[in-house]
């Protein structure tokens, strides 16, 4: 089947579902839309913790470099502990581990219980999570009133309860293949580490086989350069939530060398990179993160949370949104993985140096300095020198695939794909900080020279698919990947997200018939 034509780049963002709009910071004052938002909704203690928890995962991401697989897991983990400890209160609800063996009796059903036992579950998780910030996480603890001390396991009080659901979360999570401290053999006790022995076709420096992964040197940001590996290649060894195996709903592969599709695919990522407007760039760069990132799984946790706000949740429905969000998100990854493993893709940092190798192209020169004509060796994606593009490959998007899967996720649980949020962005400012907005705008060595044009844009996300399909396409714009990786991605993710709400819904419900 042929390819859409994709190289009329205003024309496919429409065709994409992406909404950008770029409204003038003149125009919002002007129209009085900032005045007359609703008045702040009562956080719950879910949503509370919640924010702890992506703090928490944001500090690890500074100190251990990107990890989406790994930062899934975590965020997966304190989301279900959240939810085994209310699960308690609740009349028909049971945990993941312990099923209905918690359960309180209708007195001890209260506001207050249900909020003490979800602390000290998430409390607990995270101290095994992340145990470099033990001393900030009880602060965290007595800040909200509890005694991070306080070891309990008696039933009849909630941090009993808390404390106990989150011994048998974490007891079954330390045997599920993740690695979470290096003990598999062959890890040399690094956590996370591939015990499975991958070992890329491609050396960094070398094209061997154009259809295959290549690790790619990256700045280490202190003049030096680093070689990041295949990011947890043994992710498809883990244990899923809802899944009942990680290739169950793998995808066909990806168009190889050889093939029209992919070299049209390769040749419309080089327009796209080439042709980036401000406020594209700023969906590049809201999808894909700064710094303190909490990857796509906190991305789509924060949507979550948009959706508790516009929609008054109480805490009930909130432990309820956040713990299908969080594990469909999970086993998003884990399938991904799966396929990222199996077939082993390249991207189009490799593929352009194979296609043009010895010839030039046009592509983004730097922070600040437009685009010019280059050498398919110095092609470069709209991305820092010290994250060129993600180390893994390529098919399917992670981004699509957790994406696809958190997106539809919202809709089955909210009954609709409205979402209504709008995201507002200063284009440049992860990829050229610093440079003023006429350098970001630059194209082809010149500016636009439209007085009119903005850096700063607001991004419309009307739907929770067309949100998904923004994240998606994003990764072909900045150029990590081509078209394929993101269309099977976003299948991927949708199959996994219909697959496991029906046992979301039986937990809810207390009809589980197997954990």
């Amino acid at each position: 089947m042929k390819q859409r034509q994709w190289l009329a780049v205003g024309l496919l963002a429409s065709a994409w579902g992406i909404a950008v709009l770029v409204i003038h910071t003149q125009q919002l004052r002007a129209s009085g839309d900032e005045a007359k938002k609703p008045p702040a909704h009562a956080k719950s203690a879910a949503y509370e913790w919640l924010d702890i928890s992506l703090e928490a995962t944001a500090r690890e991401h500074e100190r251990k470099g990107p990890r989406p697989t790994v930062g899934s897991r975590m965020l997966a983990i304190i989301v279900t502990a959240m939810y085994d400890a209310w699960a308690a209160y609740d009349e028909k609800a049971v945990g993941t581990r312990l099923g209905d063996k918690l359960r309180r009796p209708p007195s001890e059903r209260t506001l207050a219980n249900k909020e003490k036992a979800i602390a000290y579950a998430d409390y607990r998780v995270m101290l095994d999570l992340f145990p470099e910030d033990a001393k900030w996480l009880a602060e965290q603890m007595r800040a909200h009133g509890f005694d991070p001390n306080d070891n309990s396991t008696d039933l009849a009080t909630p941090q009993g309860v808390g404390n106990t659901a989150a011994a048998a979360l974490v007891a079954y999570r330390h045997d599920d293949g993740a690695n979470q401290f290096g003990d598999e053999a062959g890890s040399k006790g690094v956590p996370y580490s591939d015990y499975t022995f991958y070992k890329p076709v491609n050396p960094p420096d070398k094209i061997i086989d154009p259809d295959c992964w290549q690790p790619i040197p990256f700045d280490d940001g202190k003049g030096g350069k680093v070689t990041p590996g295949f990011l947890t290649p043994h992710w498809y060894r883990v244990k899923p939530f809802a899944l009942k195996r990680s290739d169950q709903f793998r995808p066909p592969g990806p168009p190889k060398v050889g093939s029209e599709q992919l070299k049209k695919e390769v040749d419309d990522v080089l327009a796209f990179n080439a042709r980036l407007t401000p406020e594209q760039k700023a969906v590049v760069e809201f999808m894909r993160d700064g710094p303190r990132s909490t990857g796509q799984s906190g991305h789509w946790l924060r949507f979550a949370q948009d959706v508790s706000r516009r929609d008054k949740n109480d805490l009930d429905r909130d432990v309820k949104l956040f713990f299908t969000v969080g594990n469909v998100v999970f086993d998003a990854f884990i399938a991904c993985w799966e396929a990222k493993r199996y077939y082993d893709s390249s991207r189009p940092w490799t593929l352009v140096r194979h296609y043009y190798a010895g010839k030039k192209v046009e592509g983004w020169a730097g922070p600040g300095k437009g685009v010019i004509e280059m050498p398919a060796e110095d092609w470069h994606p709209y991305s820092p020198y010290t994250f060129i593009t993600p180390p893994f490959p390529g098919f399917p998007s992670g981004h699509s695939t957790a994406s696809g899967a958190a997106a539809k996720m919202l809709e089955l649980f909210t009954g609709s794909d409205n979402f209504g949020e709008t995201e507002r962005r200063t284009a440049g400012a992860l990829t050229e900080p610093g440079f003023p907005c006429k350098d970001i705008q630059m194209l082809h060595g010149k500016a636009p020279g439209d007085a009119k044009l903005t850096c700063d844009v607001a991004l419309k996300l009307p739907t929770f698919t067309a949100t998904a399909e923004m994240a998606g396409i994003s990764r072909v714009m900045g150029g990590y990947h081509i078209q394929t990786d993101n269309g099977a991605g976003l299948d991927l993710g949708r199959k996994v997200a219909k697959y496991s709400w029906p046992k979301m819904q039986a937990y809810f419900d207390g009809k589980v018939e197997d954990r």
